[in-house]
């Protein structure tokens, strides 16, 4: 089994090619400006870069190497520059999918035997004003209304539709897979991550004082080994033309990562709210439901203490000392 996966520099590219190998793939992978050290991931997988944009590099590729699944990562993944810059988030994630949509399909007209699976990963932020109709006892499903709030989320959301058009109209057997919050040891940007960083400069310098912003919303926070498991699974009994929610089913407020840090490290932190860190329209809940695929079988592994250790175990040993 051939498995390609773009954006393999990122966080969820970067666990998954391993994971593939393990299971018996042959992958291989392309990048753009990543946002993880490509240097960590294991030597023997050939990367190459490859800008989605360059559409005529895109077809020449697929075409040549006909992988059996594609896993297509590659985005401009933050809300925040989507903003500032919608010109390419939109170039990269409309367009970047249009590029690969369009190589299976004239790769099919050429070949009638090439039948690959196509799993895109979209976002959660496509439901976007809707998951204020939710609420723990009642978490949003596939069947969720697609009302994003920013560029970053209309951009996935014309992702995750153009990849249902491509089946309907051109037989592609795509997967669209809507993520909620997920992290992995090597992620940036995100509160796992920001505060494994910090609790780890604070154990080297003996400091006790924790600068917060707002710890009282609730979050599901999947650990990207677990989304590598579901990943797998579906490119083995996933359903073409389908749409699949991936979250944890772990739901905890966010003081719980303080609480998991100051278990592992076996410190207690004086908590310090700065309001520069608190942002008015965040959100009080932010989950959502997996059950379809966990009708697959599907089964998460890790806690979120489990993923918390691994990235303060990663930055440890990642952070100059």
């Amino acid at each position: 089994m051939k498995a390609y996966i773009t954006g393999i520099g990122g966080v969820v590219g970067s666990a998954l090619a391993p994971y593939l190998k393990d299971k018996g793939y042959t992958v291989t992978g392309s990048y753009f400006t990543p946002t993880t050290d490509i240097s960590e991931i294991d030597p023997s997988i050939p990367l190459f870069e490859l800008d989605l944009r360059d559409h005529e590099a895109v077809m020449k590729w697929i075409k040549q190497n006909k992988p059996d699944v594609i896993y297509h990562l590659a985005a401009q993944s933050r809300p925040v520059p989507s903003w500032s810059d919608p010109y390419y988030t939109m170039d990269v994630n409309v367009n970047g999918t249009v590029a690969i949509l369009e190589a299976v399909k004239k790769t099919k007209a050429e070949d009638p035997n090439y039948d690959p699976n196509v799993i895109a990963i979209s976002s959660s932020a496509i439901y976007g004003d809707a998951l204020r109709n939710y609420s723990l006892d009642n978490l949003p499903d596939e069947s969720c209304p697609l009302l994003p709030l920013h560029p970053y989320g209309v951009s996935k959301a014309a992702e995750d539709l153009l990849c249902y058009q491509y089946y309907k109209n051109f037989g592609i057997k795509t997967m669209r897979i809507r993520l909620f919050n997920c992290t992995g040891k090597n992620k940036d940007q995100d509160i796992t991550g920001d505060f494994a960083k910090r609790a780890v400069r604070l154990e080297r310098n003996g400091g006790r004082k924790f600068v917060v912003g707002n710890l009282t919303a609730y979050r599901a926070i999947l650990d990207v080994r677990d989304l590598c498991s579901a990943l797998y699974l579906l490119n083995e009994k996933g359903q073409a033309g389908e749409a699949y929610n991936i979250c944890s089913s772990h739901i905890f407020r966010m003081d719980h990562v303080i609480e998991c840090i100051e278990k592992i490290q076996g410190v207690k932190y004086e908590l310090v709210q700065d309001p520069a860190l608190l942002r008015p329209a965040d959100e009080a809940l932010y989950a959502g439901k997996s059950d379809k695929i966990k009708a697959l079988g599907w089964v998460e592994q890790y806690t979120y203490e489990d993923t918390v250790a691994e990235a303060i175990k990663y930055w440890r040993n990642k952070l100059p000392k």
